[in-house]
């Protein structure tokens, strides 16, 4: 496992971008919010926070019942204000990051 939150986010972003559905990167880069995330029809759906946090669109009720067991926390884009949607894991979580970001994607494609 890569030691750096950036390194371990790119291997994984190449694993996910293997898919079809996942926009390739050149086409997917954008301005703001998650501009280098992974996206399907430029939708985004996970990132690399300026945190250092892996963080990916769920349901709410998935995000919230994996807040509750401590595996992560609602992301705060850093305007104070939780989003429901979105799930921010820290590093040390790593081991669950491909999970996680296989779980977004399937959300997306629906």
């Amino acid at each position: 496992m890569p030691a750096d939150p950036a390194t371990c986010f790119a291997r994984l972003a190449e694993t996910i971008s293997r898919d079809p559905r996942v926009d390739d990167p050149s086409v997917a880069r954008g301005k703001g919010f998650g501009s280098k995330g992974l996206k399907i029809e430029r939708k985004l759906f996970a990132f690399l926070s300026s945190k250092a946090m892996l963080v990916v669109k769920l349901p709410k009720e998935r995000v919230e019942t994996l807040a509750k067991a401590g595996k992560g926390e609602p992301f705060d884009p850093g305007h104070g204000r939780k989003m429901k949607e979105w799930l921010a894991v820290d590093f040390e979580r790593n081991s669950s990051w491909l999970r996680l970001v296989r779980e977004a994607l399937e959300h997306a494609a629906r």
